[in-house]
């Protein structure tokens, strides 16, 4: 069938990248479900995309999107026919930027009446932040925690996650506008990074102390900062390099970026009792889709056992889509960007 989509034609700006068109979905797998969508939600891996910066993205031209909120009108001949209206939050490899969406039916979960702004933010952000947090390394009570972005959408959740086992929690923020936030979601520390020198912020408020976990999206010389703060059962979680959008000189800034994370020695890490962990979920839903299906439910049943809570950081009609994208790419979002489609 045909669809209505925001096809990523070319790399560059917003207003340059995208265009609305029509497509061609394949035939509906045996083990998919066809969703109407309501709306769909934004990540940063979208505006790495749009820069060509994201080398999971699928050949141009094509449809960006990991996530939407819809209401199931097919299913494949080994799926339920129960699923079929119902309003569903989903999880997509891609494709999500389109009016009609196909997706595996484990990547599904029943919402109701839950607003698409409150469920979107529960999905790629919710579950990348369980994962680490409870899931691939758990944290545990009494550990200092460090987290980058702390305002943003997995970053807001992290630090209730974090809070919800009894850690000490340092959020880095990019502006004061943002610190308000990260204290009333629990953290202990904020430190903006424009307004002071994180690094040496962090050593402060360290004293003696050492970081068990850093979460890291932004990569670049920030690891190289956070590996000297880890102590022994120390995790570095990376799971995103945003430090490499803005790049004025092409492969000479994405070479840059590269050297100055460093090189980390397998051997040093083990003699130091150190871990670097690198999550991509993309990667993990085609491994392991069972984990993103569990994670997707554990967050979701925290949520409405009013466990964690959820910050709204837009919402915006399909025609504002660049606005979208631009508020995003600049750094000063708080939580999650959701798009709807009326």
């Amino acid at each position: 069938m045909e669809t209505e989509a925001i096809v990523l034609c070319k790399t560059g700006t917003s207003s340059e990248a995208f265009e609305k068109r029509v497509v061609q979905l394949p035939e509906l797998l045996t083990d998919e479900v066809l969703i109407e969508s309501e709306a769909f939600g934004l990540n940063y891996a979208d505006v790495m995309a749009r820069h060509g910066l994201y080398k999971e993205a699928p050949p141009l031209p094509c449809v960006l999107g990991y996530e939407l909120v819809g209401v199931v009108k097919q299913v494949g001949l080994d799926c339920s026919s129960e699923w079929i209206g119902k309003r569903v939050l989903a999880f997509s490899r891609f494709g999500g930027y389109a009016k009609y969406v196909q997706t595996k039916v484990n990547a599904i979960v029943e919402i109701d009446d839950l607003p698409a702004e409150i469920a979107m933010s529960l999905s790629t952000q919710g579950v990348t932040a369980f994962y680490m947090s409870d899931v691939i390394s758990p944290i545990r009570k009494n550990e200092h925690v460090l987290i980058h972005a702390a305002a943003g959408g997995v970053g807001s959740l992290l630090i209730q996650l974090a809070k919800r086992k009894g850690a000490i929690v340092y959020a880095k923020i990019g502006s004061e506008e943002k610190r308000e936030l990260a204290l009333n979601l629990g953290a202990d520390f904020v430190i903006n990074y424009k307004a002071t020198d994180y690094e040496a912020e962090l050593k402060k408020l360290l004293g003696k102390n050492l970081l068990s976990a850093s979460f890291n999206p932004i990569a670049g010389d920030t690891i190289k900062k956070d590996m000297q703060f880890l102590g022994p059962n120390g995790r570095l979680f990376i799971f995103g390099g945003s430090q490499m959008v803005g790049g004025k000189f092409g492969i000479f800034s994405k070479l840059k970026f590269l050297f100055d994370m460093g090189i980390v020695l397998p051997i040093a890490l083990m003699m130091r009792s150190k871990s670097l962990i690198g999550v991509n979920m993309l990667k993990i839903a085609d491994a392991h889709p069972e984990i993103i299906a569990s994670c997707l439910k554990e967050v979701t049943d925290l949520y409405r056992k009013n466990e964690v809570k959820t910050h709204v950081g837009g919402v915006y009609h399909l025609d504002q889509l660049n606005e979208a994208h631009d508020f995003l790419e600049s750094g000063k979002s708080m939580g999650k960007i959701t798009v709807r489609w009326t």
